[in-house]
């Protein structure tokens, strides 16, 4: 197999998986649902060989080299920190085809992660699915819909973009550039908002409360639905409102029995009386004396 950017037909192809984890296996799928034929796959743990016989039943398990040399298209979805080596090493070995298109789905990296290979002539694309995934079938119908960060040298975007309305998603396009930034926010959005919410929860079920889901589901579906309607002025609570007196409260009671918490919630008071103020929810006097009480070492 030998094609330029210009030469490649996505009508239907040949795709090899090395990575049968919650993401790639998922992906491959798709790729066959979309009409591409699945041919090898690289999978080491017990987990991974099961999850690749519950999705793509009867492909064969083979090595990375083998993969990687019966396929049109490579789709590599190891952990972040071992996409470079892998690329490299698939490289070093000879594998990787000339006018191979080679995929991976890391939010965190563009195209740019496969610049050592390029002397392969390969097809460089990222694309990578802006939601959760559990590794199971129900990932193909929450790929519908769905939207992608794709990111690829000019001429390869169409491949991508083709690509990904095929498994049913939406492309967005990133500049290679603006990938760090990307990844940031998607994780800053999802990542954090885990933690203080189950911090939340802990809360709540340390003075005798257990129905911590019904609670709490209303106020963050509202809290989230606001957000993202209205931004910053979708802010609410003591902090918003310049309740001094509530904000020194919860700096005690924090103080005196979850002191693990202080400096969480001084930074996350601090940015969210900064974003009040720049709005014009707060003013500047009782912005003052909140980041004054916020930023207190004692």
């Amino acid at each position: 197999m030998s094609m330029s950017a210009g030469q490649v037909d996505t009508a239907r192809l040949r795709v090899g998986l090395i990575g049968a984890g919650r993401v790639g296996a998922p992906f491959a799928a798709a790729l066959a649902a979309a009409g591409h034929v699945v041919v090898g796959i690289h999978a080491v743990s017990n987990a991974s060989k099961d999850r690749a016989e519950l999705l793509l039943p009867g492909v064969p398990i083979l090595s990375a080299d083998e993969v990687a040399r019966t396929c049109d298209l490579l789709l590599l979805t190891p952990p972040d920190d071992a996409l470079a080596e892998l690329a490299h090493g698939l490289h070093t070995t000879g594998a990787l085809q000339a006018g191979q298109i080679l995929v991976h789905t890391a939010g965190r990296f563009g195209a740019g992660i496969f610049n050592d290979v390029l002397s392969s002539n390969i097809l460089p694309l990222a694309i990578h699915p802006i939601m959760t995934f559990s590794g199971t079938s129900v990932d193909l119908k929450r790929m519908q819909g769905a939207f992608f960060g794709v990111t690829a040298p000019t001429q390869l975007l169409p491949i991508a973009q083709a690509l990904v309305i095929e498994m049913g998603g939406e492309p967005i396009t990133i500049a290679e550039e603006d990938r760090a930034t990307y990844h940031l926010a998607l994780a800053w959005s999802t990542n954090f908002i885990t933690s203080i919410v189950a911090q939340g929860a802990d809360l709540l079920k340390s003075i005798g409360i257990r129905e911590t889901e019904a609670l709490l589901h209303p106020l963050l579906d509202a809290a989230v639905d606001n957000v993202l309607r209205r931004g910053d002025q979708a802010l609410t609570g003591p902090i918003a409102r310049g309740d001094v007196g509530s904000v020194a409260a919860h700096i005690e009671t924090i103080k005196r029995e979850h002191p693990e918490l202080l400096q969480p919630y001084r930074v996350l008071g601090r940015l969210t009386a900064e974003r009040a103020l720049a709005s014009g929810m707060l003013t500047a006097d009782r912005a003052t004396s909140l980041l004054a009480l916020l930023g207190d070492a004692s």
